[in-house]
């Protein structure tokens, strides 16, 4: 890397620009001189050699877009010359041979984590409680209400005392002093937790569970019992209506098929059953409560790495994320598989065009076979709703450099690192099998990590190249940044800077092994992640269906 410009792969007919470049730079490549014929922001790319219309454009060694128009040597590539074009796939070619990384550094170490009976290891010990329904969001709210405070694990809220300011300038008349009003930088709350064992109560309302398709209520129930089972879970309190479509019995059956021998704390009240509200709230803080005070008995213990179930996720992507926060994070998930843990890769929109390179990496034909079917069926429900996979990029992906689907998701796949693909699940499926597995997901940020953690996922891997203030409720999300900028102008939210892999400071290994080193910090309980410090809790479960 020469650290102005980059050819990604041997085979790439299209340089990126790592700075700002000026249209007439010369730069010579491979004993070739290119003129810039436009100016280039750093990200973006520009042809090698002129393209003619129809032409195909290639990055990382495949096929990422084709040129609607003449593109000359030294020219931008843009939405109005390139439209998205990716390699079809078929079956699985060939058996994988897996160059390992070494592992040396990290197999004689360990995470302190919470045991769980069925030999999973959590990275947190957290105390759930959700609804069945949307309908029981307000009762979900009370007890929320009830709880954080009292048990002091409420966040401060800097912005009330701004608030207060405002309004007593306001009643004095002084309007033309809000200027004055500053806000206090967010800290930690240093309240002493009753159940000092408890990183959290958390409380995941949504908007699902009637009204919609029945496939999306059955899907909503699998993602309950996914989050109940998730090692980072030690009990869980469920509210039901009665009558919806996402009833606690399927909840129950899913939670079964997941581990038959389920020993949590589960606590399940139904408001049509139980009668008042009052009624229903006093039996569920009463209940919970003992909950949490069994739950609070358990304490870390040493575990070994392979315990460590990492989800990978991209959001707010740019041009260099396929450069180096992607491949870094890929790296930390090979090192992960490398010592007997678990790597999920999911997005599947943001897998098109790398397919056949997974189908080849898997285990099987059976594997293989089944992600085939779950891209073309995903592929042809966006399709029918008038939607495609080409449709993917985001405005802010377009602006920082992606600007088709292909292009995008070559970069975003190297988060999988190169180890095999030893299984694939659809949305809703939990884990169980160590090695990098494929999990059906949206590219929705949030719906994506919020399924990772309904799989089993107890930590998750965030890249991000324009800044995502995304977080998970029991799953801690370690943010990673793809550039220097961004790691300067949102401190707030970043944990890891691989800007330095652009700035030639440091490789992908490097980066690759500060990552791991992160995340067992930070599952060991000895640091919280950005996303935990500011209480990002979100959770979207996914809507396959349409709305009736």
């Amino acid at each position: 890397m020469n650290h102005i410009t980059l050819q990604i792969h041997p085979k790439d007919n299209v340089l990126v620009a790592l700075q700002d470049l000026e249209a007439g730079e010369i730069f010579e490549h491979n004993g070739l001189k290119i003129t810039l014929k436009d100016s280039i922001p750093a990200k973006h790319k520009f042809a090698i050699n002129e393209l003619n219309k129809g032409d195909q454009v290639f990055m990382y060694g495949g096929i990422v877009g084709k040129a609607l128009s003449m593109i000359p040597s030294g020219g931008v590539l843009s939405t109005q010359n390139v439209t998205h074009e990716a390699e079809d796939f078929g079956k699985k070619i060939g058996e994988y041979q897996w160059d390992a990384p070494d592992i040396s550094k990290f197999k004689d170490k360990t995470f302190m984590g919470f045991h769980r009976p069925d030999g999973q290891v959590g990275t947190g010990n957290y105390w759930l409680v959700i609804p069945m329904v949307f309908c029981e969001n307000r009762n979900v709210d009370i007890i929320k209400d009830a709880f954080l405070e009292e048990l002091g694990f409420g966040k401060p809220n800097p912005f009330k005392k701004m608030v207060r300011e405002m309004a007593n300038l306001y009643k004095s008349g002084q309007t033309t002093s809000f200027d004055t009003v500053s806000v206090e930088t967010l800290v930690e709350k240093t309240e002493e937790r009753l159940f000092e064992n408890i990183d959290g109560i958390k409380f995941l309302n949504h908007q699902v569970g009637c009204g919609g398709t029945r496939t999306d209520s059955q899907a909503l129930c699998a993602l309950i019992a996914g989050y109940i089972n998730n090692p980072n879970v030690a009990g869980a309190t469920i509210l039901s209506l009665g009558c919806q479509n996402a009833q606690s019995s399927y909840m129950e059956d899913k939670l079964r098929k997941i581990n038959p021998d389920f020993k949590k704390p589960l606590i399940i009240l139904e408001q049509q059953v139980e009668g008042t509200e009052q009624q229903l709230l006093t039996r569920a803080i009463k209940e919970t409560f003992i909950g949490m005070a069994e739950a609070n008995t358990q304490t870390r213990q040493p575990a070994p790495l392979s315990k460590l179930v990492v989800g990978l996720e991209c959001g707010g992507s740019d041009g260099f994320s396929g450069i180096s926060a992607n491949p870094a994070v890929g790296y930390a998930a090979d090192l992960v598989v490398a010592l007997g843990g678990i790597a999920i890769l999911s997005e599947f929109p943001e897998l098109c065009g790398v397919e056949q390179e997974l189908i080849n990496r898997c285990v099987s034909d059976e594997k293989a076979e089944r992600f085939s079917t779950l891209m073309r069926l995903y592929a042809a429900a966006a399709e029918a709703s008038g939607s495609g996979f080409d449709m993917n990029p985001s405005p802010g992906n377009i602006k920082d450099g992606l600007i088709t689907d292909a292009m995008k998701s070559s970069g975003a796949a190297k988060k999988g690192g190169t180890s095999p693909v030893t299984d694939v699940l659809d949305y809703g499926e939990y884990v169980n099998t160590p090695g990098l597995t494929l999990l059906c997901t949206p590219g929705n940020d949030v719906e994506s990590t919020t399924a990772m953690a309904g799989a089993g996922a107890n930590m998750i891997l965030f890249t991000t190249g324009l800044g995502t203030p995304t977080g998970n409720p029991v799953t801690p999300v370690i943010k990673v940044s793809s550039n220097h900028k961004l790691t300067e102008r949102m401190p707030d939210i970043i944990d890891i800077n691989t800007g330095f892999v652009i700035s030639g400071e440091k490789n992908i290994q490097q980066m690759g092994e500060e990552i791991l080193e992160k995340v067992i910090k930070i599952a060991s309980g000895e640091e919280k992640s950005k996303a935990m410090i500011l209480g990002q809790d979100d959770f979207i479960p996914w809507k396959r269906g349409v709305s009736l």
